[in-house]
């Protein structure tokens, strides 16, 4: 047994997991999001260009140590894909791929012609529907079939595969003016709609199991509690997806369907920004009361960002179609939000790189079990 973990150990000081690329997703979202709010976006062009810049290279080097990793020691990532935990991770790469896919569209153009932006956009966007489509299949099959989990095992991770398709229903929006034929402009456009109901079913399922969890559980008080805040994930970015895809629709389908998908912004974005403000004050109290209890810093403080930056982008869409100026103003704030979650991210993932405690494999990780009480 001394000579196994021997053998083990210097493998997990260098591991790298899919949970990494939520650190792209969680840089991403912020210019995506930046240049889109209202009253201020149109001075954060620059700013929106370098953040993009910097995620577009963070994801270009993750890719390449991921795949270097997978082509010299293959079994880590099959031990990942088998462990209940990390397997629901395999969510972030392809909606990595999609954030950076929509900051194509915004920024390409100061570094490409219009038809090799196109053609960058378009892979990415193609690339991050097929794979995250086949994570909101095969992660969830295998947690139904393969996985032996415990009865209070539902966390926020296990949004993370159904998540992508709609990110591909928002990103996709982007395209739609893009394609030149009508009959596939509105393909697209049902497409998108169609991923974002797969998605938000299924999120929508697996929020009663994590509220089912904390009620009769209580939380772990440790490092999975930031990944309550991935539920504003499917939150925000339903809003930001119905608000955009609505918008799209008044110049691709006919009336009375166009009006009707884009009144849909507002009937079906307003009460689900309710719910997701809710949501937020039940995760910062349970936050705070973990952070009393010496909460570590993991990549799961990432949850903190892409989430955060997807409530910024639907109330956003909020504010357009209301043209109410209390909207406008909660998507400024949230950005500062947002902008002060990612310092604190980066910042702690900045200091764990260098002590290297968050290179160890979490699959080596002790079972966390939750639990209720102040201790």
């Amino acid at each position: 047994m001394t000579v196994n973990v021997e053998n083990v150990e210097p493998e997990l000081n260098i591991e790298i997991g899919p949970n990494w690329f939520a650190s792209v997703m969680g840089t991403g979202i912020i210019a995506n999001a930046a240049v889109g709010l209202p009253m201020v976006g149109q001075y954060l062009g620059q700013a929106g260009l370098v953040i993009w810049v910097i995620a577009s290279l963070m994801l270009i080097v993750m890719l390449l140590l991921k795949a270097v990793q997978t082509i010299t020691n293959p079994h880590i990532i099959k031990r990942q894909f088998n462990d209940p935990v990390m397997a629901q991770f395999f969510g972030a790469p392809p909606m990595a791929l999609l954030t950076i896919a929509g900051g194509t569209l915004l920024f390409g153009h100061h570094f490409f012609a219009q038809d090799t932006l196109m053609v960058i956009a378009w892979s990415l966007w193609i690339t991050g529907t097929i794979v995250g489509m086949m994570t909101a299949v095969i992660i969830p099959y295998r947690l139904f079939t393969h996985h032996e989990v415990r009865g209070d095992a539902a966390f926020g991770g296990w949004l993370m595969p159904v998540v992508p398709p709609m990110v591909s229903a928002a990103i996709g929006a982007m395209f739609i003016p893009h394609v030149q034929d009508t009959l596939l402009q509105q393909t697209l456009l049902y497409a998108c709609y169609a991923m974002f109901g797969t998605s938000l079913m299924a999120a929508m399922i697996i929020l009663t199991l994590i509220w089912g969890r904390l009620v009769h559980s209580g939380t772990s008080g440790g490092a999975r509690v930031p990944t309550l805040w991935l539920v504003l994930g499917p939150l925000g970015q339903s809003i930001t997806a119905a608000g955009a895809l609505g918008a799209v629709a008044l110049a691709v389908v006919e009336h009375p369907i166009a009006g009707s998908l884009n009144t849909m912004a507002i009937l079906y974005g307003v009460p689900v920004w309710g719910f997701a403000f809710y949501w937020s004050i039940l995760a910062s109290f349970l936050t705070l009361r973990a952070l009393r209890r010496k909460m570590p810093f993991a990549l799961t403080w990432w949850a903190f960002t892409f989430p955060v930056g997807t409530c910024v982008t639907g109330t956003t869409q909020l504010a357009l179609h209301t043209g109410l100026p209390a909207f406008e103003w909660a998507a400024v704030i949230l950005f500062a939000g947002l902008l002060c979650a990612w310092i604190i991210a980066a910042w702690g993932t900045i200091k764990g790189l260098k002590s290297g405690h968050i290179m160890k494999n979490p699959v080596s990780s002790p079972i966390i079990i939750a639990k209720k009480g102040p201790k």
